[in-house]
This record gives C-alpha cells, sequence and structure tokens, in this order.
C-alpha cells in the first residue's frame, strides 16, 4: 500500500551499499517514475544525468579536489567521503532542474517539481529494495565544470543509489495534530 510505502521511505547511505550492481533496465524504470511527477505549466524541469562505472570515480575526484581548491583548511575526512560516496554507489544521478527560458512561473515551482520528481525515484527504489540518499553539498555550483549544462540548467544535488543489506534505522515524526490547524 502507498502510504506503508511513504512511511518506509528511508536515506540510506553510501557506506551501507553492496557492490551489487542496479541494472539500466531498473534505472529507466525508475526514471520513468520521476517523468510523472506534477509539473505546473508542464514545463517538466527535471534533468537527469546517471553516472555509472569510471565516471563515479571522475566524479569523485572532481568534487574531492574542487573542495581543495574551495576550502582554505580541508578536512581529511571530508575528502574521502567526497570520493567514497560516488565510488561506492551502484549509480549516482545527478539531479538538475531546466529553467522554463520565459520564466512563465516561479523559480520555486520548478524547484518543487524536481523535488517531487526525486521523491518519485526514491519511492520506487524503496519498493525496489534500493537505498538512496539525496546530497546537495555546496559544490553543485561548480558542477557546470563537469557536466555539460545547457542555458539555465543548474544542479540540484545527487542522488546516491545502492543495493544495501540489513535494516535501514527506524524513523519517527511528531503527530501531524502538531503541525496542522484545522479552519472551519
Amino acid at each position: 500500500m502507498i502510504f506503508d510505502l511513504i512511511k518506509e521511505r528511508r536515506s540510506v547511505f553510501p557506506p551501507q551499499y553492496t557492490d551489487k550492481p542496479i541494472s539500466k533496465e531498473t534505472l529507466e524504470k525508475i526514471l520513468e517514475a520521476a517523468n510523472w511527477a506534477p509539473t505546473h505549466k508542464k514545463t517538466e524541469p527535471w534533468r537527469f544525468k546517471v553516472l555509472m562505472g569510471e565516471k563515479k570515480q571522475e566524479l569523485g575526484a572532481f568534487l574531492s579536489n574542487k573542495y581543495q581548491e574551495a576550502d582554505p583548511k580541508p578536512k581529511q575526512m571530508k575528502i574521502k567521503k567526497l570520493q567514497f560516496n560516488p565510488s561506492n554507489s551502484a549509480a549516482v544521478v545527478a539531479i538538475c532542474m531546466q529553467r522554463d527560458p520565459k520564466e512563465s512561473l516561479p523559480e520555486w515551482e520548478e524547484i518543487a517539481a524536481v523535488s517531487m520528481a526525486v521523491q518519485n525515484m526514491w519511492l520506487c527504489c524503496t519498493e525496489l529494495g534500493i537505498g538512496a540518499y539525496w546530497a546537495s553539498p555546496g559544490l553543485i555550483k561548480f558542477m557546470d565544470e563537469f557536466f555539460d549544462m545547457n542555458e539555465g540548467e543548474r544542479c540540484l544535488g545527487f542522488l546516491f543509489m545502492g543495493y544495501y543489506d540489513g535494516d535501514v534505522e527506524p524513523s519517527s515524526r511528531t503527530p501531524i495534530s502538531e503541525k496542522v490547524e484545522w479552519l472551519d
């Protein structure tokens, strides 16, 4: 049931991933789910760049090098994490937004549409037993140096994906009653 799936969705981090690959067919199915997200004025602003194989290592090297250039006191732990997360993932999806060239709606609506597309992907991953984690490091502002980006396109983060063993941490939420005001 969809309600159970929504409650089961969790961030599953790259250190938890196994080395089992995700097939291209499975990735295409997950991306197809993203394509059915709501989109105001049918702008469909989501764009995805799927990194597999050597491209994941190249991304990790780019991110760690860029971090060392940008931070006057880089931390070794962060350098290693920036390299490890892409390389330990079965696939990395760069989450991008293509801004409507006419700017016919506010940018936040385009970002919201991309976020809903990612939620669709994440729910599919949960259903398929694939772990996923959306990271949006400050370094995403440099991604036009790594990817060929169209005019008006920008990177909003990465969805790291991989099969995993074991259970994920249970999550809890404060009751919805504390967040809703009923008006009659």
